[in-house]
């Protein structure tokens, strides 16, 4: 049981690292934009934004691996309606994510702000669907 409960830790962390970082990445945007900072975006996907990426990614990266080992310990069968939804959700979000990515490297490039409001929709849409797995997570209806 030891183990369960350190894949439940590990698990949460990795889920606050990863809600956690994308609050903060999208917090620290929002106030240089407001500010009026033009250089907004090559700022934030620069050094001093490489340890919330840096943190995003390993609770990305993390989560799959800690999920399925606690499924595994507690033995539910992975066909259950919940667990393959979190896992298409996890997927779509997932991709969102690497999309963001790409995106927002284009646009350090450029130093433009084009395209923003789709930039804007992957983020939310990738938000959302980690927010839906948490919940469905923690209503677990077994």
């Amino acid at each position: 049981m030891e183990t369960l409960t350190t894949l439940k830790a590990l698990h949460v962390l990795a889920t606050v690292l990863l809600l956690g970082s994308a609050l903060g990445l999208a917090i620290w945007t929002w106030r240089l934009r407001r500010r009026g900072d033009t250089m907004v975006y090559s700022r934030v996907l620069q050094r001093p934004g490489l340890f919330g990426w840096l943190l995003l990614a390993i609770g990305l990266l993390s989560l799959p691996f800690s999920g399925w080992g606690m499924v595994h310990l507690v033995g539910w069968p992975l066909g259950q309606t919940w667990l393959l939804g979190s896992s298409v959700l996890y997927t779509l979000g997932a991709l969102a994510w690497l999309w963001l990515m790409v995106r927002l490297n284009r646009l350090r490039r450029a130093k433009a702000a084009s395209g923003l409001t789709f930039t804007l929709v992957l983020a939310v849409f990738g938000l959302l669907c980690f927010v839906a797995i948490a919940g469905l997570m923690g209503a677990k209806p077994v």
